[in-house]
Formats: C-alpha cells, structure tokens, sequence
C-alpha cells in the first residue's frame, strides 16, 4: 500500500483496489496448486518447483523496484510529494508482473507445505493425531513471528534506506529456505494415495452425473451393492442420482458395471457440499482481513508517528501487533487453554473446529466496532485542529490508538484463521488434502475480491450522493468510520448465520475432531 501511493502515485482507493485485487488473486489460487499436488505431482514436488517460481517472482520484483529512482526517497505519507511520481509503464508492467508471478507461486507453496506438514503424523495413532491438532497452532505461530520480523526491519529498510534493498533480503530468504526444506528430503514421511482415478475428478463426476440423471427414478437396491467407508447421508439425496445406471437397455450387463459413481464417491460429494454454507458465512471475516494492509495502514500515515526527535514510526510496523499477538496468545492456547478444556470435553483439541471459528467470528465483530470508534475519534480531532483540509498534515493524535484493532486482529485470527485451516484440512476426503487448505486461503481470496467490489461500489455510491465519497485520497475528509461501521455489521449478520449453518453441520466420519 505504502510502495503503492508513493513511488508510484496511485490514489488510496485505486492502491487498495489493486492490494485487494492482488491478494485475492493469490489466495484463491492455493485451489489450483493444490489440485495439481493431489492429483498430479503430489505436495513435494509442488513445493519444490513453486519455491523456484517463488525465487524467481522475487528476483524480478527487486530488479524492477532498483530501476525506478522515485523508490529511493521517501514517498510516504507525509513524505516529499515533489519527488513522488507516476513510474516508467515498462516499470509498473514488471512491477506487477512480478508481483504476479510470485502469486502465482505461493498458489502452491501455501497449501502444499501446510498439508504436507501434516502428513507426517499419522491419523491412526491418537497421540499423533493430537500432536497434528497442535501443528496447526505452531505453524501460524511460526509464520506471525516471521512476520513480526519482516515487519520491524523490512518495512524499516524499506522505507528509510530502500525499497530495492527490502526486497532483495526477502529473496535471499526464500532461497535459504528452500535450501533448508530440500535437506530434510530423507527423513520426510511420503503419503502414498490410492490408484485409480483422482478425487476431484471422482467429485466432478459424482455433480455431472447427478446432474444428468436428476429426471429419473432412483432404485434403492444399488446401494447395497456398494461398499464404503463413509456413512451415507440423508443430505444432499440428489446426489445419489449419480449412482443411476445410464446402460439400462444393455441386459446383458450387471447392475455393478453399468453403474459408473460408487457410493463412497457420492458420499465425498456430499461431504465436500457440506462445506459449502460454513465457506461462505467465513467470507465477511475474510472482508475484514483485507484492511489490515489497506486503510489501516492509511489511517496510521496520517497521525503522529515520532518517537524522539528522530525517529519516525512505518505506519505497516503497527501490523506487527498483530503477528505479536498471534505469536504470543497461541503458546498460551494450546499449552494452557486446551489441556485444561479438553478434561471437561474430553475432545482432543479442547473444542471443535466450528465453535473455535465462531469464537472468532464474535472478537473480529468486535474489532471492527472498536475500528469505527477509533476512526471517528481521529476524525473529530483532525476537525478540532481545522486539519480536515489539509491533506499532508499530521493529526495530533498518536500512532498507538491504532495498537487495539491490530491486537483484536491477532486474537481473531488465532480462533478463526487457525480453525478454518484445521477445520477444512480435516473435513475434505483424504485424497484432497491439499485442496482442503485451498478452501482455507480462497475464504481469504474471495473476501479480498468482495473487499474490492464493496469499496468500488461504496466509493461510486458516495461520490454521486452529494456527500463526499467515503474513500478520498485525503481520508481526513472521508469516513472509513462510517466503513468499519458497515464491516462490523455485516460480521454480525455473517456469525449468526454462521451459529445457524454450524448447529446443522454433522462432521465427516474420516474427521474425529
């Protein structure tokens, strides 16, 4: 955002446009990465190449931030606007290019090095089983204190000496990683899957079939020539249509042969469709997720940031609370909160996917609540200086109001964005692991895309009306506490039909959580 409406000059809403739409496209792309490991070249392999692609992403993004001189000053906020102009297109083209790439790699590094992290316990072992529960927890721990680190001396570099430099350490790091992740190649558990056809195309099949047969008559004698380890549901009865022999005028055949889908294909089918309500009431949390590396960061570039006399606060580094808060409440979750639960409940992660996901859903409500108050608080002080107008002007109000909404994020998430994970790791049939993390980072991919739409829409919307749009490029004349206001809202509604869709929801059997 920072590199967006600085070096490059673009207004806050078309550099938060471009932040959503770029994130949304690299969360939703884990679905494809994560089809191609299932059913293709399995979670190694995928990681192995995508980290290539993911280097060079990196490489071409520094080269295209070195050959742009406006990113050697500073154009920050309240930087020297004299010196902050439009790039080269050659420049913005490779920028974006880049950016894109590296996207297009962490399609599948994220879901595969995840899923692959879990594959080495084994379900049937109990104790590894709650083990596995609880790498769900460190592995975010893990990530938000790598964050943390990158935001304290990154976004500094970046900012204060160069962008260039910023991003050139974050591909030297990529590199080591790899390089660390290929030395343990040896010692890795390799899940072997079943031969035959793959799951998402026994799915694919199970949908177009149904679809095919949905006018004709179902004989129940089909299912008891089927055997399969999954219950049958009385949900979602249409799909065992898909079971319907399409070869009826063929006599000479058994029912067997001409039946093309097996129970057990259905039943995967139906429980991928269960999922279906409990993705989509996750989509306003994920609407939330975006503004952290939008319009909070905006709204910290405009207050007072200075510690001494020489020293000036990144508003990004204030997104390291959140990851602080990651890091330092999921040691106390999974040490603590869960040992002592799981004697009352007797389950093995203390409480179930669903009810961690909705305690989630409740604190991200109440963040955005609290972002609204904070909001209209800066605004009332930027009228109270007769600051509204000036647009590079710091309000007198310091930078660590900011520090509650970022700390709410960091407890949200470690209900709701670790419990999403595990949740849909563990609800998708065995074949599609991978693409169980998929569904976990396209929650976050859509919610980016629905974040762009809502802004568009409002910005379209409040510009004609008279009033002043919502989103100026100077926000000390906007109201994104009348935004946070609709986002707090809108998360209400979304947890309380998430209550509903969760109390219906029967989990899979393969899941024992």
């Amino acid at each position: 955002m920072t590199y967006l409406t600085g070096p490059l000059a673009m207004s806050t809403a078309a550099a938060s446009e471009n932040v959503n739409a770029w994130s949304g496209f690299a969360s939703m792309l884990p679905l494809l990465g994560a089809f191609l490991a299932d059913d293709f070249l399995g979670r190694y392999r995928t990681v192995v190449f995508s980290s290539l692609l993911y280097l060079m992403g990196l490489g071409m993004l520094t080269i295209s931030v070195l050959l742009n001189p406006s990113s050697w000053r500073s154009c920050g906020g309240n930087g020297d606007k004299v010196h902050c102009s439009s790039s080269n297109p050659i420049l913005v083209i490779l920028f974006f290019s880049s950016l894109y790439v590296s996207a297009i790699a962490q399609g599948g590094v994220r879901p595969c090095t995840q899923a692959f992290g879990a594959d080495q316990f084994d379900e049937e072992d109990p104790e590894e089983r709650k083990s596995r529960s609880s790498f769900f927890n460190w592995w975010d721990c893990a990530v938000c204190f790598g964050n943390s680190l990158s935001y304290l001396t990154l976004i500094y570099v970046q900012e204060n000496v160069s962008w260039g430099l910023g991003f050139g350490i974050t591909c030297i790091f990529m590199l080591v990683s790899l390089l660390l992740f290929l030395l343990g190649s040896k010692t890795y558990r390799y899940r072997v899957e079943e031969t035959g056809k793959s799951p998402l195309v026994r799915v694919a099949r199970v949908f177009i079939r149904a679809a095919k047969n949905w006018r004709l008559k179902y004989p129940l004698s089909l299912v008891a020539e089927e055997e399969t380890t999954v219950a049958s549901s009385d949900q979602f009865k249409f799909l065992e249509k898909a079971l319907i022999a399409t070869s009826v005028e063929n006599r000479g055949e058994s029912i067997r042969d001409r039946v093309e889908c097996s129970v057990s294909d259905v039943n995967e089918a139906k429980g991928l469709l269960k999922l279906l309500p409990i993705w989509c009431t996750c989509l306003p949390y994920a609407v939330v997720y975006a503004q952290l590396t939008t319009f909070f960061t905006k709204q910290g570039s405009t207050m007072e940031r200075s510690i001494g006399s020489h020293f000036q606060v990144p508003p990004a580094v204030l997104q390291t609370f959140t990851n602080l808060s990651i890091t330092l409440l999921i040691p106390i979750y999974d040490l603590i909160f869960v040992p002592i639960v799981r004697t009352f409940t007797g389950k093995p992660s203390a409480i179930t996917t669903l009810q961690r996901i909705g305690c989630g859903m409740f604190i991200s409500a109440v963040c955005m609540v609290v972002t609204a108050l904070v909001e209209k608080r800066r605004l009332d002080v930027a009228f109270a200086f007769g600051l509204i107008d000036d647009q590079g002007a710091t309000v007198p109000m310091s930078i660590w109001w900011l520090a509650p909404q970022y700390l709410l994020r960091g407890v949200a998430d470690v209900f709701i964005f670790v419990g999403m994970q595990e949740f849909f790791y563990d609800q998708v049939p065995n074949g599609l692991k991978s693409i169980g993390i998929g569904l976990h980072w396209s929650v976050i991919g859509v919610g980016n895309f629905l974040s762009s739409l809502l802004i568009s829409i409002l910005e379209k919307a409040t510009s004609t009306s008279g009033q002043g749009s919502w989103f100026p490029n100077n926000i000390n004349k906007g109201h994104l506490d009348y935004f946070y206001g609709l986002l707090a809202a809108i998360n209400i509604t979304s947890m309380l039909l998430f209550m509903y869709f969760a109390k219906l929801h029967t989990y899979n059997r393969w899941n024992t959580i």
